[in-house]
């Protein structure tokens, strides 16, 4: 795999989608804030100071350092060693693509594991089992305060019951199998498509026995409550009567809001469910906005920088080779 390879990868509809995700985002940003009051939303972002906002980007620090480790154990898994220097770095370049669709972008990882003797399909079986592991996660934290708020539990159990389905597809050969059978008696392209799909999914069974199920769980729901610790945070530098358990529900609510609405990165979806939550939970609309961006600033968009980043890095370096 070589500097044209990874170039030609980035090019299209990826590095297109990219730039009118920031553009949107930055647009969206700027208009509701105009709309509400910039010098009212500006005003909150000032009273939640650079103090809390540091500690944000460490807690999101710490959610991307225990997601790494819970894709070391995957690969482990799948019985291959990367060093973990390269590793990590390829896997925080993954995040540059966070603002694709299900972060489906961040398959970018697959391509630079590729020259590391990883195959394709395994890299893509421990992405889809990262995303089942963040989604048991955010459903466990929205589950904490969902009593109280009924009007959103269908929006829970349909992404809960997207996980036992998973599992129920990748535990059973014999479901596999039948779906092999169908898939052939489609068109070639199509019958393609459905044979690298279903071994991704043959591969994913590798990632679940119960000890790496509950390791990877426990991870997740760490890092992701991380996140929401900083959620927490900021809303009480805005002197916010809400308590731990309601911004842990709001944060993971906004989080499956922001994936149900197919958005890149959730853009939309998410910030407009946290503000509305928050309103609802006696939040001065300007407030709620505000900690609004400067969550979604110091998670998905820090995100995005620091993909960049080690991006360019490993462009470099493998331009360099």
């Amino acid at each position: 795999m070589n500097h044209n390879s990874i170039s030609e990868w980035l090019n299209g509809w990826r590095l297109r989608l990219l730039i009118v995700s920031i553009v949107l985002a930055a647009t969206g940003y700027i208009s509701v804030s105009l709309w509400v009051g910039w010098e009212d939303v500006s005003a909150a972002v000032v009273r939640i100071g650079p103090m809390i906002i540091c500690l944000s980007l460490l807690l999101s620090l710490l959610n991307y350092g225990l997601r790494f480790v819970r894709w070391e154990l995957y690969l482990r898994q799948l019985s291959y060693t990367i060093v973990s220097k390269t590793n990590i770095s390829i896997y925080l370049s993954g995040f540059a693509l966070t603002t694709t669709p299900a972060k489906a972008g961040e398959a970018l990882r697959a391509v630079l594991l590729k020259p590391y003797g990883v195959r394709y399909s395994d890299s893509l079986a421990a992405l889809l089992s990262e995303r089942v592991s963040d989604l048991l996660a955010v459903l466990i934290m929205a589950a904490i305060g969902i009593s109280q708020y009924p009007q959103y539990e269908p929006l829970i159990w349909i992404f809960a019951l997207l996980i036992p389905a998973f599992w129920l597809l990748i535990a059973s050969k014999k479901l596999l199998n039948s779906i092999h059978i169908i898939s052939i008696r489609l068109p070639a392209i199509l019958a393609k498509i459905a044979e690298k799909i279903l071994q991704i999914l043959e591969t994913t069974r590798r990632c679940h026995p119960p000890l790496l199920i509950v390791q990877a769980s426990i991870l997740s729901l760490i890092a992701w409550g991380a996140e929401g610790v900083a959620f927490y945070a900021i809303l009480q530098q805005l002197q916010s009567s809400i308590s731990l358990e309601t911004a842990l529900f709001i944060y993971a609510t906004a989080m499956l809001a922001g994936a149900a609405s197919f958005m890149p990165g959730g853009l939309g979806g998410a910030e407009l469910a946290m503000t509305g939550l928050l309103h609802l939970n006696g939040m001065p609309v300007a407030d709620a906005i505000a900690a609004s961006l400067v969550i979604r600033l110091a998670t998905l968009w820090f995100a995005v920088v620091l993909g960049l980043i080690f991006l360019t890095q490993e462009i470099r370096r493998i331009s360099n080779d």
